[in-house]
């Protein structure tokens, strides 16, 4: 290597796997840290670490002057900066080459090139990669692009030039849309990405979302390292990849693969990077209508593949490319930047097996809003086969200034089926506790039929409704282990009055001698169960629960583990044993446990009062013109003394650099918008207070 210290210009679990590289390689990491990851995983793993600023990232991640200084004054001779923040931004490219620093990824000018969606268009239609029909012309006029989506024709798509991510893209179906979609997405392209640019593109329906993986180094070797599927998806984000696709055949794998290699040779591109492509799986059939045929060619209903965009970076999902390879992506990296040629031929690249990667989200699984807080316990799965990349620990803390991803879980296997009988184990065995999650959304994708039988598109979500909702209801063992649980210094109800076991208690001692029966009070959601135990000898009790009897011995206990075996009523006598791992809620002392891949809150009925028979919950509608999350009011569409009919969008909010509209739950009269545009709002807040009409 060229250099000896690198400073990694990122957060989170690239930051954390890109030390984890420099370490196996000898390299000395600096990492760099906002006011809000002082403590974070990836500062405490560099050798050193250097504060950039406040925790909002423009004032600190994309700093690049504050980041290159920090380079500088610890030492370091090159900077990798992820993914994400400035891993894709000409201009710190050049910053740190003018301060004599290898930036670990392309030149500044092949960033400039590609980085733009247009340029990359163009690009690639220079290299004979096919494009779907589209405009992305200079003049950015409304009247001129509405002119080019009437030629294109509905359905298309408005797309930011700049970014990624699903950030400043509509889905626009007829021309009535167009407008306020064209607004929509300007407006969040420029939030985002400080830039409003944007271009039209035909939408393919029901496409697959694959991905050419391709490396070059500075000496005219370009390759690729075969394809990822990134088709399962959430507002355009990925929430599943895998590698190989099982959509293409050697041939179609080689052609797409050859595609990439042309487009980035044309860019003059070094170092890793990644084309995107929309796949119409059925090669469209001859199913273009005459129009569009007249209209694009007829040459464009037999392109099975579209060029969508190149991503002048590491991706997040690089590890499923890796795990078929064997290649080290992020060694590989660091080689080329520091003056290495590619040490294999593309005859020599292979995929053997399959991985999968799966997103690992604090979010809600089933509206996606994001989720912030402390993690009470995160406990990934391990085994054969099973890769976990995270950034986080128990104790870290999600917050609303960066995206809410806490890991990434990557499972192998000699094939397909196998591989997603592995990620269905290890999404079971998976637990974060204090936070929620969308793992059972994972789950419900992983055991999905048409996900098993590959027949996977964009749309996926919206086509197969999941039931990813978490249970209702704990099932009898974790209302079983909650109590044991708390046996050893937690919090019990008995007959009304609160007391703690182990506290000195002489009831408590009587039941550790034995021959107590001790009735408690659980509660889980808005339901109260009683459970009883009885000690029926060393580690062994006897539990009756809803009127059934269940025989249960502690096999195992450590602060965050239990290991029960139970019998029930219609067991065989056979044991069975059952792992549970648990953490307290910091916050409100409630019991979490995890269990079978699902999480559930324990807590302990309050004593009635006057107060607590009078609270009523918020209602359906209420709770809708409430700020699901922290956010910035971009837009307010309405007026105070204005009547709204149900479903009209109200305002608009900005939260994590994605919109979400605020719409009536039901008819009535605007009374008052406490907010103007520009506020920023807290979660839970009330955002419009909207009179029904007297008939709702």
């Amino acid at each position: 290597m060229s250099f000896s210290r690198v400073l990694i210009a990122n957060r989170g679990e690239i930051a954390v796997r890109i030390i984890r590289a420099c370490r196996e390689l000898g390299l000395s990491p600096v990492a760099v840290y906002s006011e809000a990851d002082a403590q974070a995983m990836h500062v405490r793993l560099a050798d050193s670490a250097v504060a950039i600023g406040p925790a909002p990232a423009a004032q600190s991640y994309l700093r690049g002057e504050r980041i290159v200084e920090a380079a500088l004054a610890t030492g370091a001779e090159a900077i990798h900066p992820g993914y994400g923040f400035l891993s894709e931004n000409a201009g710190f490219a050049r910053l740190c080459r003018a301060a004599g620093l290898v930036f670990v990824g392309p030149p500044a000018e092949a960033i400039e090139a590609l980085g733009g969606k247009i340029g990359a268009r163009q690009i690639a239609l220079a290299a004979g990669v096919p494009v779907a029909p589209g405009y992305n012309g200079a003049d950015q006029g409304e009247a001129t692009l509405r002119s080019e989506a009437e030629r294109i024709g509905y359905p298309l798509l408005i797309k930011a030039s700049a970014g990624g991510g699903g950030k400043g893209m509509r889905v626009v179906r007829q021309a009535s849309e167009f407008v306020a979609a064209l607004e929509g997405a300007r407006r969040e392209a420029q939030a985002a990405f400080g830039d409003a640019t944007v271009f039209i593109e035909k939408l393919i329906e029901r496409p697959r979302h694959v991905e050419i993986q391709i490396v070059a180094d500075a000496h005219g070797n370009v390759l690729h390292l075969g394809e990822r599927e990134c088709s399962i998806q959430r507002r355009h984000q990925k929430i599943l990849e895998e590698s190989p696709s099982p959509a293409l055949t050697p041939a179609l794998r080689e052609a797409m693969g050859q595609a990439a290699v042309r487009l980035a040779r044309a860019a003059g591109y070094i170092n890793l990077g990644t084309i995107e492509f929309v796949l119409d799986g059925a090669g469209r059939k001859g199913e273009a209508s005459d129009a569009e045929a007249q209209r694009f060619g007829a040459e464009w209903m037999l392109r099975p593949y579209y060029f969508l965009e190149m991503n002048t970076r590491l991706q997040v999902e690089h590890p499923v490319t890796e795990l078929v390879t064997g290649l080290d992506l992020v060694r590989l990296q660091f080689a080329i930047a520091a003056g290495e040629r590619l040490p294999f031929s593309q005859e020599q690249v292979s995929l053997r097996g399959h991985a999968i990667e799966a997103r690992i989200y604090a979010e809600d699984p089933v509206s996606f809003l994001p989720a912030i807080g402390r993690l009470a316990l995160h406990a990934p799965p391990s085994g054969p086969g099973v890769r976990v990349d995270s950034g986080l620990s128990s104790g870290d803390t999600v917050t609303v200034h960066y995206d809410p991803m806490i890991a990434k879980l990557i499972v192998s296997g000699p094939d397909r089926a196998a591989a997603i009988a592995r990620l269905g184990q290890a999404l079971d065995d998976y637990a974060v506790l204090g936070l929620t999650t969308n793992l059972p959304l994972l789950r419900a994708l992983a055991a999905h039929p048409a996900f098993v039988a590959g027949d996977t598109h964009t749309g996926f979500l919206s086509e197969h409704p999941l039931d990813s909702a978490p249970p209702a209801a704990p099932p009898a063992e974790v209302l079983i282990a909650a109590a044991l649980i708390e046996l050893d210094g937690g919090r019990w109800t008995v007959d009304g009055g609160r007391w703690a076991v182990g506290g000195g208690d002489p009831f408590a001692q009587l039941w550790r001698i034995g021959g107590l029966n001790m009735p408690l009070r659980l509660t889980a959601g808005d339901t109260t169960y009683q459970v009883s135990l009885s000690h029926a000898g060393a580690q062994s009790y006897t539990v009756e629960l809803a009127g059934e009897s269940f025989a249960i011995s502690r096999v195992f206990d450590s602060a965050s583990e239990l290991v029960l075996a139970i019998v029930g009523p219609q067991s065989l006598p056979l044991l069975t044993q059952q792992r549970f791992r648990h953490a307290r809620d910091p916050e409100q002392g409630d019991l979490l446990i995890a269990y079978r891949g699902a999480a559930y809150r324990i807590a302990w009925p309050a004593p009635l009062s006057s107060e607590s028979l009078r609270h009523q919950g918020a209602s359906n509608a209420e709770a809708s013109l409430i700020a699901p999350m922290p956010g910035t009011l971009v837009v307010v569409m309405v007026s105070e003394g204005e009547q709204v009919v149900k479903g009209q969008p109200l305002l608009v909010i900005e939260a994590m650099k994605m919109e979400h509209t605020i719409n009536a739950p039901y008819p009535g009269l605007v009374r008052r918008l406490p907010f103007a545009v520009g506020s920023s709002v807290a979660g839970g807040v009330i955002l419009v207070e909207l009179e029904a009409h007297a008939d709702n």
